[in-house]
C-alpha cells in the first residue's frame, strides 16, 4: 500500500498535478461539458489545473499517494476570499481559446454558491485510471479529515457525479442546498462535512 505524502511547492509541482488531475478528470461529464472536443480538452485542462493547483500549494496543502497516482486539493478558507490567482483571466484566455466562456461561467456558478464559513475546500480528488477502485480516494480523504476533525474544521466540496457524491456522503458530507445547474450540462453537487460529523 502506498504511503500518502504532502505535496510540497517545488519547480514542476503544480504541473504533475495538473496532469494527474486532467487525466483522471478526462472523461467526467462535466470536463466534456466545459470543453467538449476530445483533443481541446486533452490540451487545455492540464495547464487549467495546473494553475489551480499552483494556488493550492500556496493557499492550502496537496496531498498524493507516494507513486503519484492520486492526488487531493484543498484550500484553506477563512472569512476573507481567497487571494486571486495571479494573472488568471490572461492564462486562462490564453490556453482556453473557444472555451473560456464555460470555463468562467462553471466558475462563476460555483462561486456564488460557496460557502462563507470557514472551512477547508476540497477542490479535486482525482485517481488515474487504472489505479480506481482501491480506495486510493477513500484513504486520502480519511486522513486529511482526522487532522479536520482534530482541529474543529468543516469541509466543503463539489461532487461531479452521483457515485462521488455517494463515495462524500460515507465520509460525513451531507448535500448542502440544491444542485449548481450549468446550461445544458450536468449538475455538480454541493456537500459540506460539519466539524464534528
Amino acid at each position: 500500500m502506498t504511503e500518502i505524502i504532502r505535496v510540497r511547492n517545488t519547480p514542476g509541482a503544480a504541473d504533475t498535478i495538473g496532469a494527474i488531475i486532467a487525466t483522471s478528470f478526462h472523461e467526467q461529464e462535466i470536463s466534456a461539458w466545459m470543453i467538449p472536443p476530445d483533443d481541446d480538452r486533452r490540451r487545455v485542462m492540464p495547464p487549467f489545473f495546473s494553475m489551480m493547483s499552483e494556488s493550492a500549494l500556496v493557499h492550502g496543502e496537496v496531498h498524493a499517494t507516494a507513486d503519484m497516482s492520486a492526488v487531493a486539493v484543498w484550500f484553506h478558507k477563512g472569512v476573507e476570499p481567497l487571494p486571486e490567482i495571479p494573472d488568471r483571466a490572461a492564462r486562462v484566455k490564453a490556453f482556453a481559446g473557444p472555451h473560456l466562456e464555460r470555463i468562467e461561467r462553471m466558475g462563476e456558478e460555483m462561486d456564488k454558491r460557496h460557502p462563507h464559513d470557514p472551512h477547508h475546500y476540497l477542490a479535486f480528488l482525482a485517481v488515474l485510471p487504472g489505479h480506481q477502485g482501491r480506495r486510493t480516494g477513500t484513504r486520502l480523504l480519511e486522513e486529511y479529515h482526522r487532522g479536520l476533525d482534530e482541529a474543529g474544521i468543516p469541509a466543503y466540496l463539489e461532487a461531479s457525479s452521483t457515485r462521488s457524491r455517494a463515495l462524500y456522503l460515507r465520509h460525513g458530507y451531507r448535500d448542502l442546498g440544491d444542485p449548481i445547474l450549468m446550461p445544458d450540462g450536468p449538475p455538480m453537487l454541493p456537500m459540506w462535512r460539519p466539524s464534528n460529523p
